[in-house]
Formats: C-alpha cells, structure tokens, sequence
C-alpha cells in the first residue's frame, strides 16, 4: 500500500515539475512514468493553431463583426444607388453611411482584444498614412469628399478580405501582405481622375492620363487657352448691329424664360423623317445654356484658364467672335466652366460667369461696354458650385444675384453704364435666375433663394410681397413660374418638393398665401413647365407630372436621368434632352407618358439646357453642341 501511495505521489510530483530543456527526461520519470505526457512546445512553435489571425493576437481573432459591418454597408450602398431620393438627402446619406462604415469599424478593431496595441495602432497608422500620401499625389478632381468618403470604404473592404485569406498563415507573411493590399488600395485611387458625378452621384472615373473632354478641345485649337484671343476679322468695328427677329430665343430659357417655345411647329414622325444634324463640334466645359438672335448663337464655356463668351453662325456653327476673361472656376462634382446663360437686349449681351464677372459686350463684335466684379461689388462669397444667375435685363437694369451679406443679395445695375443702380437682401445661397412677371398689370422681378420667393419693383428695388419659408442653406436651383389666376408655383424645400401660392391683391411686403404643397413632383436642378392644368417635369431622375389645381401626381414614368425640358406649346409637345444627350419628344399628356421619337444628339453627361429657335433645336454638354433642323418637310 505504501508503495503504491509513494508511487502516486512521485507521478504527482512530475507533472507539476517545471518542464524539461526540450528533448530531455527526468531519470525518475522513466522509472516511476513509463508513459510520459509528450512534449508539445517544439510542435507548437513550429505550427500555430489554425484559427490564429495574421496581426500576431494571442486568441483567434473574430472577423464575423466586420464582415457584418462591410456587407451592410455595400447592400446599403447599392440599393441606395438604385432608390429615388433628392439629390441633396442622397448626398448626404452617402456621406453619412461611408463615415458610419468606418467609425463602426474602427470600434471592432480598436476594442478587439485579440490584437495586442501594437497591431491595432499600428494598423490604423498604415491605414491613415496611405490615405495621406495618396491625398498628395492623387487628382485634385478625386478631392477631400473622395479621400475622406468614398474610398475609405473600399479600403476597408480589400484589407479585411486580406486578413480573412490569410488567417491559416504565419504571422510575418499576413502583415506584410495586409500593408501591401492597404497601400495599393490607396495607390489605385492616384491612378483616376474623376470628371464629375452623374445625376445620381455616381462618380465617372477615367484613367489619370487620358486626355479630357477639354483637353482634347483645345488641342483641336491651338493657342485658345493659354493667350487672351484676337476677334476675327469678320468681327470689324463697322459691322451691323445684331436686332431681336421673331422666332429668336434671346434668353435663359427663352424669351420669357418659362421653357416655352411659341409660335413654332416641328415635325413629330421622326422615324419617316429623321431630324437632320446641321452640325455637330467640341465645345469647352460649361453649363450654359444657348441662346439664338438674328443668326448668332451666343454661349459661355472654358478655355484653358480662360472664361469665355462666344458668338458662332447659327447656321454653320462657325466661330464669329470670342471674348475672353482670365479667370477659371473649377469644382469636382461638375467640373470647369461657367454656369450662366446670356442675355441679349438692344443690341447687346449681358453675361455673368462662374467667378463672378459681369459683362455687357457688343453683340455683333463682342467688344467690352462694360464690366463689373461681383465679389468686389456685394463682399460675396464664391458660391459652391459658382455663380450661376443668368443677368435679367428689364427697366434699363441689368439684375443678377450675388448672395452677398445684408443687402448685397440681389444687385441691379444700370444697362448703359454698369453703375450700381439698386441691391436687395435675399438668401445667400440660390443657383436660380431672376424672372421678369406681370402681375396685375405691374411688372416685377421674382426671384428664388433659400429665404423663399420675392417680389421686386423693377425701377427701385422694394420688395412688394414673398413667398415661401426661409430654409438655412438649401441650395435652390429651379426658376419660380407664375401662373394664370395670380397663383405662383415654386420649389419648396420644407416639402421637399413644389408648393402653390395666392399671389397678395396689393403690394407692401405681405406673403403669399400658400394653397398646398406636394411632393407629387420634387425637381432637382431639372427646371419644368406648365401646360393645360398641369406641370411635366423631372422628379429626381424620373419624369412625371402634376395636377395645378391639388398638386397631386397623375404619372410618374420617364426614366431620362436628370435631364432638361421644353414645352412647344401649339402642338402640345414636350421635348426632353435625358442625362445621356438623347433627345426625347413626348405628348404633354397628364394621363399617361406617350413618346412620339427620339434620337441621340450628343454623348457625355448632358445637364444644359437645349434652346428652340426657327424649328431648329440646339443641344450642348460640356463636351459638345449641335444644331439640327426639325422643320417640317
């Protein structure tokens, strides 16, 4: 018995004996343990368990909560992408989603406690240097919203599917292959250029070396860009002056800037008579619009560091007159170019371009009158998508917005001159342009910012009523219309979408009384007109349309992207140019979406406005601009 109790307590004491040096036995453990526990240490050292993760973690480190968070994040990107959302809500969710994604996956990392602090610091240091060094090298057109938002989500998503391949692996190799996987992920993103987003916020990316639109512009003409131009020849100082002929479309969408073409019929049955191009060239960037008189087109586009006003033949699209400012803006959701349409009035053309400067040229030689600054002038700041009121001219004033503080929001000044003749306060934020109206029998200036819709005597400036509730920093883009009946329709960002007004009987800063608001129809920066009872325009990126009288929506059909609209008002057409520069004609219907034709004028996102002027359409981007002849035969 005591043999046995001594054995016992000898087999005791080797297993609690500290371990041997490896490939060594205690003499007593042979004699008393003839079945020793094996020795695992060497084993162990040289393979690690299965299930331990790359960084060096003592404990398998658990990858389901960031997978979790990745897969949410991307089922959330991409039905996002697909739902109809205004485009300010959607740009916010996108910021809002990418900057949750990663704050979420911060907190799994930094708390996991499976890595030691050297791994978790250190892997978040990787990640923010390459972030920081492909922010310096990378194209300025990728931006700060690009490195902050857009790819730290893509970055996320190709290191943990690193950590995820590689966790059988030995330490070393995970780690170097993570900072790889991180590095390179940074370093594509250095390789693109973004030019811009669609009208659903997707991003266009190209290859960083790839010529741009412009680029190839002004290969195709030399010297424009980089030199102030010389007029031509044909631009003489004794040439006729230009006079306002029917049929002519001499301002921002149209002549009373209401989307309307009047007094014209075009052939519908394009499939038996296909329209025919006139012609068809590059342009410089810019999101002006056109317009038409007495056989001279007149646009705005970038030339290289230049701000230009250019006047071609109608007719052969032949270049007659440029007029060149230096100056440049540039922003990475439209990219380059000015935003503002000309004017024409008695012989002259007033413009406004994207930093600001005010112009008022001689239309037949494109000679300087006069000019004005308007961040010198109102103290404003420079919009951020730039300055993009097209100058009203009424009354012997020229008017346009500027968003400067206290009074210097709206400004007026004399035709003739360009002296400062009258300035009002209004909301600093607007892309919106003024719009000459008579009511009772009086004219006025409405105009639309973030404050809401004002009323303006023309000769003095005073404000006779408004409409609308102020919204801090709504960025408003769309033009109000005023209807029969003293009733006004305009954007209303508190519905998110349009509101109808009782325009006030008498004058003397009263509001307008509001009869609904809807969200029947929500326009983005896609203007809309009016027809019969009803409005047709865009809501986001699908067109539709509304009842005047309810604000209720009767159709909503169209899939164009965020295109622009024309109503020819004696055939009761509608003529849409989609996002992709097809050209739409549809019946002005409100019971249904009929397309009568279509064809493709132009390639390359197409935001512009197209113009209508002696049954021939014009269609330009920021890339092209064409004529084509849709009389009837």
């Amino acid at each position: 018995m005591r043999s046995v109790n001594r054995a016992g307590k000898m087999h005791l004491k080797n297993l609690i004996r500290p371990a041997n040096k490896p490939g060594t036995l205690h003499s007593e453990t042979l004699i008393m343990n003839p079945h020793p526990l094996p020795d695992l240490t060497a084993a162990t050292a040289a393979k690690p368990p299965a299930d331990v993760a790359a960084l060096g973690q003592e404990t398998p480190l658990r990858y389901r909560p960031a997978v979790i968070i990745l897969a949410l994040y991307w089922i959330f990107f991409f039905v996002v992408r697909e739902v109809e959302l205004i485009t300010f809500i959607r740009f916010m969710i996108g910021m809002a989603s990418a900057a949750l994604v990663v704050l979420a996956y911060l907190i799994w990392w930094l708390s996991n406690r499976s890595l030691n602090w050297r791994d978790r610091l250190g892997a978040v240091g990787v990640g923010l240097a390459g972030g920081v060094l492909a922010g310096l090298v990378a194209d300025k057109s990728i931006g700060v919203f690009g490195m902050l938002f857009f790819i730290p989500p893509t970055v996320l998503t190709t290191s943990t599917l690193c950590l995820v391949a590689t966790r059988r692996m030995p330490a070393a190799r995970p780690r170097a292959l993570w900072v790889a996987v991180v590095i390179l992920t940074w370093g594509v993103f250095t390789l693109l250029r973004m030019d811009g987003i669609t009208g659903m916020q997707r991003p266009e990316y190209h290859w960083r070396w790839t010529p741009t639109a412009e680029e190839l512009f002004l290969a195709a003409h030399p010297g424009t860009g980089r030199s102030p131009l010389s007029a031509p020849a044909s631009t003489a100082s004794d040439a006729a002056p230009l006079t306002l002929q029917p049929g002519d479309w001499p301002a921002f969408r149209g002549p009373d800037r209401d989307g309307v073409v009047r007094g014209e019929s075009i052939a519908t049955d394009w499939n038996a008579s296909p329209s025919r191009k006139i012609w068809r060239q590059r342009v410089g960037p810019g999101w002006s619009s056109m317009i038409i008189v007495d056989g001279k087109l007149f646009t705005q586009e970038q030339r290289g560091e230049f701000e230009t006003v250019v006047c071609l033949d109608a007719a052969a699209g032949s270049e007659v007159w440029v007029h060149t400012d230096p100056a440049r803006f540039w922003e990475a959701v439209a990219g380059a170019g000015p935003r503002a349409t000309p004017t024409f009035d008695g012989g002259r053309i007033y413009t406004q371009g994207a930093t600001g400067i005010v112009n008022c040229l001689d239309a037949a030689t494109g000679k300087v009158l006069w000019s004005r600054d308007l961040v010198k002038d109102s103290k404003a700041a420079l919009p951020q998508w730039g300055f993009s009121s097209s100058p009203l001219v009424t009354a012997g004033l020229v008017v346009v917005f500027a968003g400067g503080p206290d009074d210097k929001g709206l400004l007026a000044y004399r035709a003739d001159t360009g002296e400062p003749a009258w300035c009002v306060a209004t909301g600093q934020h607007s892309y919106s342009s003024p719009v000459l109206a008579s009511i009772n029998d009086q004219p006025q200036i409405l105009f639309l910012s973030n404050d809401g819709v004002i009323a303006l005597d023309p000769a003095s400036g005073n404000v006779d009523w408004r409409a609308g509730e102020p919204v801090p920093n709504a960025p408003i883009s769309i033009q109000p219309h005023l209807l029969a009946g003293g009733l006004l329709l305009a954007p209303s960002p508190v519905e998110m979408g349009l509101a109808l007004f009782s325009v006030p009987a008498t004058s003397g800063s009263r509001a307008a009384e509001k009869r609904w608001g809807s969200r029947g129809l929500q326009p983005s920066f896609n203007d809309l007109v009016v027809h019969s009872g009803f409005a047709y325009g865009f809501d986001e990126a699908i067109f539709g349309c509304i009842q005047l009288d309810s604000g209720k929506r009767r159709w909503k059909k169209g899939r164009f992207g965020h295109g622009q609209v024309l109503l020819l008002e004696d055939q009761g057409l509608l003529l849409v140019t989609a996002e992709s520069g097809e050209v739409v004609l549809l019946s002005a219907d409100p019971e249904k979406l009929e397309e009568v034709g279509r064809f493709q004028a132009v390639d390359g996102k197409t935001w512009n406005h197209p113009a209508i002027a002696h049954g021939r359409l014009y269609v330009r981007n920021a890339e092209e601009m064409g004529c084509w002849d849709l009389k009837m035969p």
